[in-house]
């Protein structure tokens, strides 16, 4: 195994404020690390160091000879005139400005101020093959159908092809991102949370791109199942500072789940040597105090070298240091009274937009204390059942509330907020209070002084994700609307509200491509596909075989399928022969 490349005691500065604190790191060029740590820890910084965005402050970025680096950054940005394909053919700088070098010489070549001067000719074809071989260097020749190739693995059909970038939603603008990624072949591959914005679908080709990737992956995710299934290594990045004397940057063997277990073990192994180095001293202390007590204020010689052999025998001592605590979490509870035994009721529901039927004839029932889960891919229609459950009237069918049911709402896009007021603003608004009481309700969610009054617009989405949590807590609702709830959390806040719903004695009905809080919250899921509810009765993990089962049918099939297509297109070109011949 050797090394892609290596940090050495890197340093990086932000306005006088040490982002990274000496970190080194070590990565082998067949490996996929997932890189977690908590928000503002410098994960993102680290991937902008290796790929040469940023300038270290000290220490050193050093790639292995040969070693080519490709970044996708959080949210990346693609040309709004460029087609998908054009987007993706650009994305090797050096083939596109070769292609265009090219066709420039070739243009050049048919100008009579040069075919007509044998001189300049010769200099033009010169360049021209220089270029040319090059180009057949890169095998430019086979560039197009590469990217072709690759759009289709991401799941763009060729009709796709020819769509403007500027209509893409997030998660295909990631894939479109990535695509020009994985055609300039990188030796290493940086993917800054690239599984934001991608349905279900997109995670599990994001997660066979990884596999099939030949060389070092890095990537930032707060998706525990997706770092279950491609990391070989988990790097733990905490806040330059939080502990002093340990490494900033940890690499733990194994994936997401095995990284958590051994932290886990090795934080309780910690305690109990700490908790067993701590009496051992305190014995020490107690028994030099007693000798020195007896030995008569020094007078006792024999007392005297005892409890001065003990105070060596306590600087001797090996000292652990008490575990590591763990970061700060939200204080979410919530609460409900008991609602109607059927909590929801939606019945042959219908919503067309224009030509396109959303929801054909939506039948779902929901009983008070379940766990649903609602998947489906995006623009599925997901959203647009929540908004009818919440009164939008739709084109036929119904939708019926128990009559002591109360909604609660979580909106992906945080749109129950409203931008100019500040969290505590909202925080009153829901329940009358004093401000004072409402900062230090908020400090249970995270937030400061400072930020617990500003302005929602300037939050982040994390922050703006803790302030809805902290209104459903406030008002009680006992049927809870969840659209996509962990996608702006971190790990540990996302786990937070995992086990407050495991304490939740109401119901929940959850959109989200989080497979972790899915197998986890989800006593049963239902899909939405091409405007229809398909059920399955059990959990996400039930949910995820039944769809495995019927792809590998699906494949089975397919040669018998294509068999009895080409048995049926086979005697019309036949008679097409015949005619054609007489």
């Amino acid at each position: 195994m050797a090394i892609a490349l290596y940090l050495a005691d890197v340093v990086k500065l932000f306005g006088g404020r040490r982002v990274l604190e000496g970190v080194s790191w070590e990565i082998p060029d067949d490996a996929t690390v997932g890189l977690v740590g908590p928000n503002g820890a410098g994960k993102s910084t680290v991937l902008r160091l290796i790929a040469g965005l940023e300038e270290v402050d000290g220490g050193t970025v050093s790639l292995a000879p040969g070693v080519s680096v490709a970044y996708l950054p959080q949210e990346p940005r693609l040309d709004p005139r460029r087609t998908i394909l054009e987007e993706v053919l650009a994305a090797h700088a050096e083939l596109a400005e070769l292609e265009e070098r090219l066709a420039t010489l070739q243009r050049r070549m048919g100008e009579p101020e040069v075919y007509e001067d044998p001189e300049a000719l010769e200099r033009v074809m010169d360049e021209h093959e220089r270029a040319l071989e090059r180009f057949e260097r890169l095998d430019g020749g086979g560039y197009r159908g590469r990217v072709e190739r690759t759009l289709r693995r991401l799941g763009f059909d060729p009709d796709d092809f020819a769509r403007s970038t500027a209509g893409l939603s997030g998660g295909e603008k990631k894939l479109v991102a990535l695509a020009g990624l994985l055609v300039q072949q990188p030796s290493v591959l940086l993917l800054d949370e690239p599984d934001n914005h991608l349905d279900l679908d997109g995670k599990a080709l994001l997660e066979q791109v990884m596999a099939d990737h030949r060389g070092a992956v890095v990537i930032i995710s707060h998706d525990r199942y997706l770092l279950d299934v491609v990391a070989d290594a988990i790097a733990e990045l905490e806040p330059a500072g939080r502990h002093p004397g340990r490494p900033q940057l940890v690499v733990t063997e194994g994936n997401y789940s095995e990284y958590i277990s051994e932290k886990r073990l090795a934080m309780e192994q910690q305690e109990k040597l700490h908790a067993l180095q701590e009496r051992e001293a305190e014995r020490l202390r107690r028994s030099i105090l007693r000798l020195k007590d007896f030995s008569s204020g020094g007078q006792n010689q024999k007392m005297v070298r005892r409890w001065k052999s003990m105070e060596k025998r306590l600087e001797r001592l090996p000292r652990t240091e008490r575990p590591l605590t763990e970061p700060r979490r939200m204080g979410l509870e919530l609460s409900a009274e008991r609602g109607s035994k059927r909590a929801l009721e939606v019945a042959g529901v219908r919503r067309r937009f224009g030509e396109h039927e959303v929801l054909a004839g939506i039948d779902l029932l929901v009983l008070f204390g379940e766990r649903v889960g609602l998947v489906g891919a995006n623009g599925s229609g997901k959203s647009v059942l929540f908004r009818t459950v919440l009164g939008e009237v739709p084109d036929a069918g119904a939708v019926k509330l128990g009559p002591s049911v109360d909604v609660g709402y979580y909106a992906q896009e945080h749109e129950t907020l409203e931008p100019a007021l500040s969290a505590v603003d909202h925080v009153r608004r829901a329940r009358p209070m004093t401000e004072g009481d409402a900062v230090a309700f908020l400090g249970r969610f995270l937030f400061d002084w400072d930020t617990a009054r500003k302005p929602v617009r300037t939050l982040s989405g994390g922050e703006k994700s803790r302030v809805q949590l902290a209104l459903l807590m406030l008002r009680q609702p006992n049927l809870l609307l969840l659209d996509e709830p962990t996608n702006n959390l971190d790990v540990v806040s996302a786990e937070v509200l995992e086990d407050a719903l495991d304490e939740y004695p109401g119901t929940v009905l959850a959109i989200s491509h989080d497979r972790y809080f899915l197998e986890r919250i989800a006593g049963r899921v239902v899909a939405l596909e091409e405007g229809r509810l398909s059920e399955c009765p059990g959990g996400y993990a039930e949910y995820r075989a039944r769809r495995r089962d019927g792809a590998a049918e699906r494949e089975a099939s397919a040669p018998e399928q294509r068999a009895r297509v080409g048995a049926s297109r086979a005697p019309r070109r036949v008679r097409g022969g015949a005619s054609g011949g007489a």
